[in-house]
């Protein structure tokens, strides 16, 4: 049995739910309370991405608050791969998504494996449409990632997006 250790970034604006969204992955939990994450917060998971092929990764909660702005780019170094978050309920969180990705590129890798996340896909049916998700979803694949929807409350796709993720990284490296 083969393992890897891959540090993962977890980055988007401000109360995207990027914590509620590792708490879902790792304990699968929701946690209703609303905590600010100060520079970072690190997690780790063992993620079965093929039968018998384990990977640990270590998961890099980046806070998203701009004071924080500063001290982010020393977190973004050795990382395998990267979740963007946006909410889909909050516009700006989704316009804030091409600075996260300049800003990963420039401090860890031009060609990072990343995946898109919609959060809060669970909240559309009561504000309807803000974000044009088919315009996300070509911006994702256009940047060489992919664009899943998640819903932390219910827990849809979750765990998807990190085995996506964890996919995406290893075929990179075989590919090198």
């Amino acid at each position: 049995m083969s393992s890897f250790k891959l540090k993962v970034l977890l980055t988007g604006a401000a109360a995207v739910e990027k914590t509620k969204l590792v708490q879902r992955f790792i304990k699968n939990r929701f946690a209703a309370n609303y905590k600010l994450t100060v520079g970072v917060d690190i997690l780790t998971k063992d993620v079965e991405f093929k039968p018998g092929e384990v990977a640990t990764l270590s998961i890099w909660d980046i806070g998203g608050q701009q004071r924080f702005e500063f001290i982010r780019s020393t977190f973004y170094k050795g990382a395998a791969g990267a979740l963007l978050v946006f909410d889909l309920t909050r516009e700006q969180s989704y316009i804030e998504i091409r600075k996260w990705l300049t800003e990963i590129r420039q401090f860890s890798n031009e060609n990072i494996p990343f995946v898109l996340i919609g959060n809060k896909v669970d909240l559309l049916e009561d504000v309807g449409e803000v974000i044009d998700r088919e315009e996300a979803r070509a911006f994702a694949e256009k940047e060489g990632g992919i664009y899943i929807e998640t819903s932390t409350k219910t827990g849809i796709n979750v765990d998807d997006a990190f085995t996506e993720l964890t996919h995406r990284i290893i075929e990179s490296r075989s590919r090198n």
